[in-house]
């Protein structure tokens, strides 16, 4: 009897160990932080802080562009849900201010990776940051304005900088926000005086698109004396409508190859549908109609160019019912500021930093594991730093060639000199007189290989190469996690180790 009494008691035990330590493993997966990374770099820096201790999600997947990816539905759901979203930067993944527009969880942290680093001005790892400061004078500007007058503005700095990237600025009041001037990038401003006063105001920024100085807000003042002066007898050939619209969905700037989507939202309720939309690329030209788009929606490629766009709903007699007003789309793509920070060493561990925060402030009990992983993971780096240090400290010929531009920060780190048969964008082919003037420095400097990236097409390094009689190879971008990085077990440092033994076949 006794002994049926112990077998029954350990078992019970054995059942009640089990099921606690089933109740365990359940609790610590509901306990994970959950955190969805923008691309591989961002998710491999992630995976290594977080540990054991975060699910950690890619969103980015293999042929897929990091650049211009546009996230789904799910994507956007999973974000929401998420405790942490990592990115690197808008100059990287440009669509990350729209999706962030449609996050409505409150409590997400937001980890922009980039913010450990200055992306131009960096000194061998060390941030340094500008402050704008009032240095600009407005010149030009008359006591008042009628309708139609043109407006001529000159913006004056008041000592040397550099820098020579100036936006210009409107809006209608200080209740509204600042809109930015389309197709306006030095110190003059043009502008026709329409019906309503306006504030204006320049800014100066460097290349790394930073303020570098601004001025003080200038008012614009319409006064058409009651609507009528002798002397200003302007026929403006528009009407006012009864109902308004307005544009939803506009991005502060845009890039090269993003998709513009604009919406038009009627103030009222109406049965009419018939829509077009207009644009103009500023206010000398005539507004043009924009073919195949005739619903509320409104979508764009961008090219090189910004414009404006205005959306115009008629009635079933083709009369203008309601109208927009015209907004700019701007395009600014920072100079080709190149985003590929995390292909230098050191500004990498910079980015490691920056998550570990992160992920501290989102889980501040996880605090000591979130230290010892980045604390570990930035060792490495370090190695590696120093690795790629001493393979290029004695060398001579100095200079590589690239397909993709992608290696700036890792050339000016170990004073290498990248040379590139195309630019930051993947999508623009080089020119014939571009590909021809690259043969030309390779036959120069005696360069024996072409590098391009890991799952690009390397058509183009292989024309290069076959005219000029050089070898092609790999370098990692790692700006996806390819099936190529999957089936060799690389990781970052694995692949940058990988680049180090290709470069070192044109670097000796």
């Amino acid at each position: 009897m006794k002994r049926n009494c112990l077998a029954a008691i350990l078992l019970i035990s054995m059942i009640s160990v089990i099921l606690f330590g089933c109740q365990n493993e359940e609790s610590t997966s509901v306990d994970k932080l959950s955190v969805i990374a923008s691309f591989y770099p961002m998710y491999e820096f992630t995976k290594q802080v977080a540990g054991d201790r975060a699910d950690v999600a890619l969103m980015v997947s293999d042929g897929q562009d990091a650049h211009h990816y546009e996230p789904s539905a799910k994507d956007v759901a999973r974000v929401n849900e998420a405790d942490v979203f990592v990115y690197s930067s808008e100059d990287m993944e440009h669509w990350v201010n729209s999706l962030l527009k449609t996050i409505e969880n409150d409590n997400l942290v937001i980890a922009r990776a980039a913010d450990g680093v200055d992306l131009a001005n960096h000194d061998h790892g060390h941030p340094h940051h500008h402050e704008a400061t009032e240095m600009i004078t407005i010149k030009g500007v008359e006591d008042h304005y009628h309708t139609g007058d043109r407006i001529q503005l000159i913006a004056e700095i008041e000592e040397d900088v550099d820098a020579d990237h100036w936006h210009w600025y409107t809006r209608k009041g200080s209740d509204e926000e600042w809109k930015t001037v389309p197709n306006q990038f030095g110190p003059e401003f043009h502008a026709e005086a329409m019906e309503e006063s306006f504030e204006v105001r320049a800014v100066l920024y460097d290349e790394a698109h930073h303020e570098v100085a601004q001025s003080e807000i200038i008012e614009i003042v319409i006064d058409n004396h009651d609507g009528h002066d002798p002397n200003h007898d302007h026929e403006h050939g528009s009407e006012e409508t009864a109902a308004t619209v307005d544009i939803i969905g506009l991005n502060d700037h845009y890039h090269t190859g993003d998709v513009v989507t604009l919406v038009a939202k009627l103030k009222e309720e109406t049965d009419f549908k018939n829509w077009h939309w207009f644009t103009r690329e500023n206010h000398d030209e005539e507004w043009e109609v924009v073919t195949g788009q005739e619903t509320d929606h409104f979508e764009y490629k961008m090219s090189e160019e910004s414009f404006e766009v205005k959306a115009v709903l008629y009635d079933h007699d083709h009369n203008v019912y309601a109208e927009s007003e015209p907004v700019s789309v701007l395009i600014d793509n920072h100079d080709n500021q190149d985003p590929h920070i995390w292909l230098d060493p050191v500004l990498a561990q910079e980015q490691v930093k920056v998550i570990r925060d992160a992920l501290i402030h989102a889980d501040p009990d996880g605090k000591d594991i979130y230290e010892q992983n980045a604390e570990s993971f930035i060792k490495e780096l370090q190695e590696l730093h120093k690795d790629y240090e001493s393979a290029f400290k004695d060398a001579k010929h100095r200079v590589f060639v690239v397909q993709h531009q992608a290696f700036g920060y890792l050339a000016k780190r170990y004073h290498l000199e990248q040379i590139a048969i195309g630019g930051l964008s993947t999508e623009i082919e080089p020119s014939p007189s571009r590909i021809a003037e690259i043969g030309d420095l390779l036959k120069e400097y005696n360069v024996p290989i072409i590098y391009y990236q890991q799952g690009a097409n390397s058509a183009i390094a292989q024309t290069v190469a076959n005219e000029t009689g050089t070898e092609t190879a790999v370098l990692y971008d790692l700006e996806v996690l390819s099936k190529e990085l999957q089936d060799k077990n690389l990781g970052y440092v694995e692949a940058m180790r990988e680049n180090l033994k290709s470069l070192q076949l044109s670097i000796q």
